[in-house]
């Protein structure tokens, strides 16, 4: 990412577009190029294994089919992609109708030939299953097809795609029961330890979040060849990704599987630096941001630096009384991407509602406001003027919308990843409005909109 530009873009899921899908990204493209931003940021684009989180997904490679309208019926040019993408799409289909058949149970539940992969029990229900297998194959290359296209359309309009990448897998994913060895699993294929955090000031008992943890010396003797793929297949989906968690590549909080919460575990290294260098003599520079948000060590920040990737920044998180504090617009550098707030933050007005009535006049001394109500677009103003390279909106900031807009609150099962906006929403004259302001601050590159 070059620090050199002054970029401007907006967050929003494709679920939260008014079709719940894909169906009307070149008219959000129309407004995001009419209104001067030049990056779009999502969440990833995975199938979720329950609920509606794009955070557990069935599979590392596979995109979610209901994102997109219905499929052509013209599949040209089938047979060579699914050779190309053979590393993952026929176990992953098969893992799609065997659980389908197994009434959506976890694939360590399976019948002990499935689950183990016994290779004449696989052979005869790839035979007994073609037709489902393909099915399943056919959504994914169709799937592939018209992302290309709107990642053309986007292109067109001078507009980059922003992907997010888990760092985790989920344990009941393709992946994981397709490749094993790579895991740190016990006979029956149940995870030995898995991921989280560990307590801190906003948690007694820590994050227990139950991914696997990898087998990096595994995946360390074989080149890292499941992370080239995944990457790899990021690279062509997206201009820039956003590695979640960024700081399990320097070290991971490992907790043994059988306890119920993250207290009992333990730091453990991780080979971050040999596998980003692997990915950077291929390719040079490394179209990657940092997701270094909480504390993060100085191993995590130099691990960073070394590969010259963007870290992150949330200006709801800058109201405290440490000067030190990385959230702050004055020690926000250029190598930065800032945010008013995440996915997983309230809105910025929710936010600014609910902020306890003490803690208010520090947020108004610091955005220099005497007007409770413009504090939220005091917010707004203050990432775009800052020095990051690059800023992003979420929509919701942009449209002044409350907590009703949240699209996610961490812990919590129920109502969330269900925003969407209307697009009554935005008026006619708001583009050109949006458009002024950034060109005021210099974070307007795109070319005026036909």
């Amino acid at each position: 990412m070059n620090f050199d530009t002054h970029r401007a873009g907006l967050l929003l899921h494709p679920t939260s577009l008014p079709s719940g899908n894909l169906a009307d990204a070149d008219r959000w493209l129309d407004f995001m190029q009419a209104a001067g931003f030049c990056v779009w940021q999502m969440l990833p684009l995975g199938i979720p294994l329950t609920g509606l989180s794009p955070y557990q997904c069935a599979s590392a490679f596979a995109i979610n089919p209901r994102l997109f309208p219905a499929a052509p019926s013209e599949l040209n040019g089938f047979a060579d992609w699914r050779r190309r993408q053979a590393h993952w799409l026929e176990d992953f289909a098969r893992f799609m109708v065997i659980k389908a058949e197994q009434r959506g149970a976890p694939w360590t539940d399976w019948p002990v030939a499935l689950r183990d992969r016994d290779a004449p029990t696989l052979a005869a229900f790839d035979a007994a299953h073609a037709g489902k297998l393909h099915v399943v194959m056919a959504e994914q290359y169709a799937a592939a097809v018209h992302w290309q296209e709107i990642r053309a359309g986007a292109a067109r309009r001078g507009i980059q795609l922003f992907g997010d990448m888990p760092i985790f897998v989920a344990h009941d994913s393709a992946d994981v029961w397709s490749q094993r060895h790579l895991f740190l699993l016990d006979d029956t294929g149940r995870p030995t330890v898995v991921a989280g955090v560990p307590p801190d000031y906003f948690s007694e008992t820590g994050q227990r979040w139950g991914n696997p943890h990898y087998d990096w010396e595994a995946m360390q003797a074989d080149g890292f060849a499941w992370w080239h793929a995944r990457l790899h297949a990021h690279f062509e989906w997206f201009d820039l990704v956003r590695i979640d968690h960024f700081r399990g590549l320097a070290a991971a909080w490992e907790v043994p599987a059988d306890e119920s919460t993250a207290i009992h575990g333990e730091w453990v290294a991780a080979p971050g630096a040999a596998l980003l260098q692997t990915i950077a003599d291929e390719m040079g520079e490394l179209p990657l941001v940092a997701e270094d948000l909480g504390l993060i060590t100085s191993d995590v920040t130099a691990l960073r630096h070394q590969f010259g990737l963007p870290g992150m920044a949330v200006l709801q998180f800058a109201f405290d009384e440490h000067a030190d504090n990385p959230h702050k617009p004055e020690n926000v550098h250029p190598d930065t991407v800032y945010y008013t707030g995440t996915h997983d933050n309230d809105t910025t007005l929710g936010w600014w509602r609910t902020l306890p009535d003490e803690a208010r006049p520090q947020v108004m001394q610091q955005l220099g406001v005497d007007d409770p109500e413009t504090v939220p677009q005091a917010m707004v103003d203050t990432v775009l003027q800052s020095r990051a390279a690059l800023v992003v909106l979420p929509l919701q900031d942009v449209l002044r919308l409350g907590s009703e807009a949240r699209m996610n609150t961490p812990g919590t099962d129920n109502g969330n990843w269900i925003w969407r906006f209307q697009w009554e929403a935005l008026p006619p004259d708001l583009a050109p409005q949006l458009r002024q302001t950034l060109q005021k601050v210099h974070r307007c590159e795109t070319p005026p909109s036909p």
